[in-house]
C-alpha cells in the first residue's frame, strides 16, 4: 500500500507541475487603449496660437485674430523634427486658454476663419494631422476647457458650446490617440470685453463624466483622455518631466475636502507617486516644454533643452513607467527654431544608438523557481524583447532569484526591466547584484517596475554575471531584462545662445535693503515679505533691456508672483507705469520669468511691485538684470 501511494505521488507530481496556469491578475489593470499608450512612450504637444505673436505664456483672450498670420507655416517641418527624435505622436493645441480655435469651428467667431492666414480659409488642426500621419505618427488634440475670450464662459451656454467644440474635433480629424484637457479653469479674462474675473463650480460645470467624456468614448474609443486625474492618464504633478523614483501606475484620486475628484479640483499630493494598490490604473504623463516656457519667446532661444537634458527626462519619465510629453513652440513665422530642431535630432540619435543593441542578448539564466515546464512562463522569455511574454515562478513563490550568464563580459550603465502589466503592477522592488569573481556585490535596486523601468548606474560597469532578486506580494511576472550603454556625442547649438546678456552687481544699486537675498546670486535662498511692504526699488547704473524674476525653487508655491506692475522714475519720486502683466503658468512651471523693456538708461529708477501673489506673502529667489 505504501509503495502504491509513493508511485501515485510520483505520477501526479509532473501533472501538478504541468498544470500550473497563468498567475491570476493582481489589482487594477490597464485597458487596451492604455496598453497601446504605454507602448508609445513619447509624444509632443504643440503650442501655437495668437499668444505666440504676443510673446506671452497665456493669452488674455483679447488678441485681434488678424495678428495670427504666420509667414512660413510648415507643419511638416515641425512633425519631421519631432519624428527625428523618436516621438510617436503629435498633439495640436487646438484651443488654449485664450479661446482662439485653430480650426473653423461653428461654435464661435474667435477662430482661424477670422485670421488673415490663408485668407481665413485654413484649418491648422488638419494640417498638423496630415503632417503627423506623413511622418508615421499618431495624432491628438488639446482643447482648453477655460476660455478667456468667450463672453458665455461661466454659463450653461458655454459648457454646451465646449462640448460642441469637442464633438467637432472628435469627428473631423481621423483616429485620435488622445483628447487632452488640463485643469486650468476660471480667473481673469477678456470675456467678450467684460475684462473681469469669473469662477465656476469645477465639480459640476463641465459634467465631465455625465456629458463630456462620453463624447470622446463615443467617437474616439481608442483615445486616451488626459486631465490632471484621468480618467485614462494623470498629470505627474510638475512640469519638469520627472516622475518620482517610486511611481505607481495605480492611484486612488482624492480631494482635500472629500468631494468627488474632478479635473482642476484635486488633492495633488499623490499625483507624482501614484498609490501602491490604487483603485484605478491611471498612469502618469510627464509633460515638459522643450524651452522654459510652452510658447515661443525669442529670449529663450539659448535655453532650449540639450539632448543630454532630454535624455535625463526620458530616463525619469518613460524609465519610471510614465510617458514623456514634450512641448514644442513654433516661432511666429510658423516653424521651429534651428536650436530646437538640432536638439531634437541629436536626442533621437542618442536614444536610437543607446538602445540599438541589448547587451543581454544571447544570455542564459537560471532561476530559483520554475512554473512547470511550459514555455509560457520560461526564463528565456526575459530576453525576447516582447513586453508581454514573461517569466513566472511557481505558485506561492514571491521572491525568486534570477542568475544571468552573459556570452561575454560587457560594459553597461543602464538596466531595463519590464513587467507584463496585462496582469497588473505586481513587483514592489528588485535588487541587482554583480559577481566580482568570488562573491556577489550589490549593484542597484529599484521600486515600482511596471511597464518600463530604466535603472541608470552612476558609472559604467563591466561583468559577465548578474543576479536579480524580485520582491512582490504575489507571484511576479517579469517580461524583460535589458542591458545598455548610454551613447555619448558632443553637442552645441550652432546659433548664438541668446540675445540677452546678464549684468553683474555693478549694474544697479539696491534701495530696498530687505531684498538683499533676491540679489545674492543664490537661487536656493529667497526673500519673503508681506505684500504690504513688497516693492523693490533699484537705481540703474548701466543700461538694461530686461528684468528676470526667479521664483522660489524649494518646491513650495507660497508668495510666487502671478501679476506684477513695473514703474520707472527719473528722480525716485515721480513714478510712471511702464509694464504690467502676469506670470500665468508660474505655479506649475516655476522658471525664470523675463520682462523686456524699451531700453532703460543709467541714472533712472526702476520699481517692481507684485500686484498679485499666491497667498499673502511675496517671495523671490533672484532678480536678474539683462542688456
Amino acid at each position: 500500500m505504501i509503495l502504491k501511494n509513493i508511485l501515485k505521488l510520483l505520477l501526479c507530481a509532473p501533472l501538478l507541475s504541468f498544470g500550473q496556469g497563468a498567475p491570476a491578475p493582481y489589482g487594477a489593470l490597464p485597458s487596451p487603449r492604455q496598453l497601446a499608450w504605454h507602448e508609445m512612450e513619447m509624444y509632443c504637444l504643440i503650442h501655437y496660437t495668437p499668444t505666440t505673436f504676443q510673446d506671452k505664456e497665456w493669452g488674455f483672450g483679447d488678441a485681434d485674430p488678424k495678428i495670427f498670420n504666420p509667414s512660413h507655416f510648415d507643419a511638416n517641418q515641425i512633425a519631421k523634427a519631432a519624428a527625428s527624435a523618436g516621438f510617436r505622436g503629435l498633439i495640436s493645441v487646438a484651443k488654449h486658454h485664450d479661446g482662439f480655435c485653430l480650426w473653423p469651428t461653428k461654435t464661435n467667431n474667435y477662430n482661424i476663419a477670422q485670421s488673415l492666414w490663408k485668407e481665413g480659409k485654413g484649418d491648422m488642426v488638419k494640417e498638423f494631422m496630415m503632417a503627423s500621419h506623413a511622418q508615421g505618427m499618431a495624432f491628438g488634440v488639446y482643447l482648453s476647457a477655460w476660455d478667456r475670450n468667450d463672453t458665455r464662459y461661466g454659463t450653461a451656454a458655454y459648457a454646451d458650446a465646449y462640448r460642441a467644440q469637442l464633438t467637432e474635433l472628435m469627428t473631423g480629424y481621423g483616429e485620435l490617440f488622445t483628447s487632452w484637457h488640463d485643469g486650468a479653469n476660471g480667473g481673469d479674462g477678456y470675456y467678450g470685453g467684460k475684462n473681469e474675473k469669473r469662477t465656476i463650480d469645477r465639480t459640476t460645470y463641465y459634467a465631465w463624466e455625465e456629458k463630456t467624456w462620453p463624447i470622446v468614448r463615443r467617437y474616439q474609443p481608442k483615445a486616451m483622455i488626459f486631465s490632471d486625474i484621468g480618467p485614462d492618464m494623470r498629470w505627474v504633478g510638475n512640469e519638469h518631466g520627472f516622475a518620482a523614483e517610486t511611481s505607481w501606475a495605480t492611484i486612488t484620486p482624492r480631494t482635500k475636502d472629500g468631494s468627488k475628484p474632478v479635473p482642476g479640483q484635486l488633492d495633488d499630493s499623490n499625483l507624482t507617486t501614484g498609490d501602491r494598490d490604487g483603485k484605478f490604473w491611471i498612469p502618469a504623463e510627464c509633460d515638459v516644454p522643450q524651452r522654459p516656457g510652452w510658447f515661443y519667446h525669442k529670449n529663450q532661444d539659448g535655453k532650449v533643452k540639450t539632448p543630454k537634458q532630454l535624455f535625463e527626462i526620458y530616463l525619469k519619465s518613460v524609465g519610471r513607467g510614465a510617458n514623456m510629453n514634450l512641448g514644442l513652440a513654433p516661432m511666429p513665422e510658423g516653424v521651429l527654431h534651428d536650436n530646437d530642431v538640432q536638439s531634437l535630432a541629436a536626442f533621437g540619435r542618442k536614444l536610437e544608438r543607446t538602445f540599438a543593441k541589448n547587451l543581454a542578448e544571447g544570455a542564459g539564466a537560471t532561476v530559483s523557481s520554475v512554473r512547470g515546464s511550459s514555455r509560457e512562463f520560461a526564463v528565456d522569455n526575459l530576453f525576447d524583447d516582447d513586453r508581454y511574454t514573461y517569466y513566472a515562478p511557481e505558485e506561492g513563490v514571491f521572491n525568486p532569484v534570477i542568475e544571468i550568464s552573459l556570452p561575454e563580459r560587457v560594459t553597461f550603465d543602464i538596466i531595463r526591466l519590464r513587467e507584463n502589466i496585462k496582469l497588473g503592477q505586481r513587483l514592489d522592488s528588485v535588487v541587482v547584484s554583480v559577481f566580482n569573481g568570488s562573491t556577489w556585490q550589490r549593484l542597484a535596486s529599484a521600486t515600482s517596475i511596471g511597464a518600463n523601468r530604466l535603472i541608470k548606474l552612476d558609472q559604467p560597469i563591466e561583468t559577465s554575471k548578474l543576479k536579480i532578486q524580485l520582491f512582490a506580494p504575489v507571484v511576479p511576472t517579469l517580461s524583460d531584462i535589458g542591458l545598455f550603454k548610454e551613447y555619448e556625442e558632443s553637442f552645441s547649438f550652432e546659433q548664438a545662445a541668446t540675445d540677452l546678456n546678464k549684468l553683474g552687481n555693478s549694474a544697479y544699486t539696491l534701495l530696498s535693503r530687505t531684498f538683499q537675498k533676491a540679489f545674492d546670486g543664490d537661487t536656493d535662498s529667497f526673500a519673503s515679505l508681506s505684500t504690504v511692504k513688497s516693492e523693490v526699488i533699484l537705481q540703474l547704473n548701466e543700461t538694461i533691456r530686461a528684468l528676470g524674476y526667479v521664483p522660489r525653487q524649494d518646491g513650495e508655491k507660497e508668495g510666487m508672483v502671478t501679476k506684477y506692475t513695473i514703474y520707472q522714475s527719473q528722480d525716485g519720486k515721480k513714478w510712471q507705469l511702464i509694464k504690467e502683466g502676469e506670470f500665468s503658468n508660474i505655479k506649475s512651471n516655476p522658471t525664470e520669468q523675463i520682462i523686456t523693456f524699451d531700453t532703460l538708461q543709467p541714472g533712472s529708477y526702476l520699481k517692481f511691485v507684485p500686484k498679485e501673489t499666491i497667498n499673502r506673502t511675496f517671495t523671490v529667489a533672484e532678480f536678474n538684470l539683462y542688456l
